[in-house]
């Protein structure tokens, strides 16, 4: 399949532990997984460790800007939390915030110093999660903040290619408008063109030809 599904982990699931058997650090990651704001406040006045990681990796930074939730994440940002510390699958916040489509969210993150480069363990940055899922606003966030328009990803596909596998059309005519190279060819030898016609998209394809 040429254009992977793109997910991202979630924080861990089910039944919660008796709140009294667990640390001061497990407890603060318990109650980011239960959006208990309060509780996470609490916890980090205690003394709780801002990048502490449950058993995915997720700090409560991570959690939080997976949940959307802003506030929570300028706060964690406040006490000291690592903008770029990756969970086990190598998913940064900044990914999370570009995959969601959360624009003040990825803004806040990089302000903080996000790592715009950094890529997941199947090689895909915070670019292919918003040009994929056709977050223009992102994408042109990141193309602001210095990504190459005709950066190289996994497979030699381009944020062009992997926008055109899904149609977005939006996202591309913003990349176009910033010098994207509709000539670029992935490791099939299949330009951004090639991609949206065989995905199904021939108008996205047309738009697409590589201009003579």
């Amino acid at each position: 399949m040429l254009l992977a599904t793109l997910l991202l982990p979630v924080a861990g699931a089910g039944a919660q532990p008796d709140q009294g058997d667990l640390s001061l650090n497990a407890r603060l990651l318990a109650f980011a997984r239960n959006g208990d704001e309060a509780s996470v406040r609490r916890a980090l006045e205690e003394g709780a460790a801002v990048n502490s990681r449950n058993r995915l990796g997720n700090t409560a930074l991570m959690i939080f800007a997976q949940k959307d939730n802003l506030p929570m994440v300028r706060l964690l940002l406040s006490k000291g939390a690592d903008v770029n510390l990756a969970n086990l699958e190598k998913v940064t916040p900044l990914m999370a915030a570009a995959y969601n489509g959360d624009v003040e969210m990825a803004r806040e993150l990089m302000a903080a110093g996000a790592d715009v480069s950094l890529e997941d363990q199947v090689f895909k940055p915070a670019m292919v999660y918003a040009a994929a899922n056709g977050h223009t606003a992102i994408v042109s966030l990141l193309l602001d903040a210095g990504v190459d328009v005709d950066r190289i990803y996994h497979n030699n596909l381009t944020a062009l290619m992997w926008a055109a596998g899904y149609g977005h059309r939006e996202t591309i005519e913003l990349l176009l408008a910033r010098g994207a190279d509709r000539g670029f060819k992935d490791a099939r030898g299949k330009t951004a063109a090639d991609i949206a016609r065989e995905q199904g998209y021939p108008e996205i394809a047309d738009l697409l030809r590589p201009e003579k």
